[in-house]
């Protein structure tokens, strides 16, 4: 008679095969190397933030001091659907993390069962053939243990993606909050803009009814009130074209804040937004300060790990399983000992031949994580130029302000000049026409500089992370813990 394996044999079962399972197969991760520079080339006469040492904060557009800019950004946290959709991602590779963990896990399951069977045989007597009853009830284990650290590396690998899914968050939560940042304060410019053009066609409807009341008189031609009244009616045209760009701004901004177009409005405003001084920092600490930085390398690390889970499937499988349960033809001698049925034993499966298929996962696995590499590589390149293509424009767009200050104030001068001279009949009234033509464009081209300024601001804050940082992802404890949320998650509507 068979006898039932004792404890100490299966603790020794088990011990042996978590030494065994020590073993990890494949490289091990290292980050890899970058080189970044000392400085960024664009800091030269670079106005710092005060005091040098500050840094950007997790509400980096608070630094623009407007309060409806910052009510907006709010409503982008909590209502922007695309920020929903990665957060729901992240709960995904969240959930791919703990379902790789549970193969760390023995299988266990139960299962009860009664049948009845028969039969006719020409052996049997006329009353015809048999009927026999059987009642089971079992229990069933088993167990892989991870010989060759498979599942370690697959874990490890989920991980890393679960990682790259969290910083994947926070790029778009910063795209949507940028976004909305740029649009909000192109339509305050807009918003000048339009009292730039309504005060414009105030002044041309002054100057039409000085040609008229020339005109009348006999002191100009009629063709000094026609040029007055083409050059009004141009203005006006600008006046309302300029609506159109707003308008648009405005239903953006509805959709970045989860908002319908049609129920949503701002106000017309002056801008009340400054320019602020924006601190840098150094090029070596943007890789830790950028989302799409950490995501690219945590994929890395990702396709690195699963280098490992190819090489696994080189070597051979142990399957541990063990089972018990009664069984008996009778429902009243069922549970009991002389009923007992068991068995125990461990299973060794390998392939001997598979056509290439295992050293063709292997290279495709080695292969995506080459071609992971060069896209870390080459997202560390292209934020080092976004920071560097953002200096180079604030610090070139504010001297080209300052020039364009004095041109609007020489420009203004001029047309006072002239009108003056129209008055006193020294001047055609073309004169006129160009001297406020090109003060009314010295002024547009002032608030285009202004705009730009500001979209340069906001995307040199998102260049430089918008005061995230790569210790904000979750570490493994974390993504371990299914009662953890992502850093910001969206709010459900």
């Amino acid at each position: 008679m068979k006898q039932a394996p004792t404890r100490k044999t299966l603790l020794a079962a088990a011990a042996a095969a978590l030494l065994l399972s020590a073993c990890a197969v494949g490289p091990d991760y290292v980050k890899p190397a970058t080189a970044a520079p000392a400085a960024f080339k664009e800091m030269k006469d670079w106005k710092t933030a005060t005091p040098q040492d500050q840094e950007l904060h997790g509400k980096w557009w608070e630094i623009f001091q407007d309060p409806q800019l910052n009510a907006l950004v709010g409503q982008v946290n909590i209502s922007n659907q695309n920020l929903a959709q990665a957060e729901a991602q992240f709960r995904q590779a969240k959930a791919l993390v703990e379902s790789a963990r549970s193969s760390y896990f023995p299988t266990v399951s139960a299962n009860v069962s009664a049948t009845r069977s028969g039969g006719r045989s020409s052996s049997l007597s006329s009353s015809g053939g048999s009927v026999t009853t059987t009642d089971a009830l079992g229990l069933s284990a088993s167990w892989e243990p991870d010989l060759w650290g498979r599942i370690g590396r697959t874990v490890e690998a989920n991980q890393a993606s679960a990682q790259a899914s969290a910083a994947d968050l926070q790029v778009a939560r910063l795209s949507a909050q940028s976004t909305l940042a740029q649009n909000y304060l192109q339509l305050r410019v807009l918003d000048m803009q339009q009292t730039l053009l309504d005060d414009t066609v105030a002044a041309y409807q002054k100057s039409l009814q000085l040609t008229q009341n020339q005109y009348a008189v006999g002191v100009v031609a009629r063709s000094d009130v026609i040029q007055a009244q083409t050059q009004l009616k141009g203005a006006q045209a600008q006046a309302l074209d300029n609506g159109v760009a707003r308008s648009q701004l405005e239903h953006a901004i509805a959709l970045l804040t989860g908002q319908a177009a049609s129920t949503f409005s701002i106000t017309p405003a002056p801008l009340v937004a400054v320019l602020p001084a924006i601190p840098v920092g150094v090029p070596s600490s943007l890789l830790e300060r950028r989302p799409d930085v950490s995501s690219a390398e945590r994929l890395a690390a990702s396709a690195n790990a699963k280098i490992g889970v190819a090489k696994a499937a080189y070597f051979p499988d142990l399957t541990l399983s063990a089972s018990g349960g009664f069984q008996s033809n009778s429902f009243a001698n069922w549970l009991t000992v002389p009923n007992r049925i068991w068995s125990l034993g461990p299973a060794l499966a390998a392939t001997l031949f598979d056509g290439g298929a295992r050293r063709a996962q292997s290279d495709q696995a080695i292969a995506a994580y080459d071609a992971s590499v060069a896209v870390y590589k080459q997202a560390v390149l292209t934020s080092f130029q976004e920071v560097e293509d953002n200096l180079a424009a604030l610090r070139i767009l504010e001297q080209e302000a300052a020039v364009q200050a004095e041109t609007v104030q020489f420009a203004h001068h001029a047309l006072e000049l002239i009108l003056n001279q129209y008055r006193a009949g020294t001047v055609n009234y073309t004169s006129v026409v160009t001297a406020q033509a090109t003060a009314f464009n010295a002024d547009l081209s002032a608030l285009n500089i202004q705009n730009r300024r500001f979209a340069a601001s906001v995307l040199l804050i998102k260049a430089l992370g918008g005061g995230w940082n790569q210790a904000e992802l979750p570490g493994n404890a974390m993504l371990n813990d299914r009662d953890a949320t992502a850093t910001g998650k969206p709010a459900a509507k």
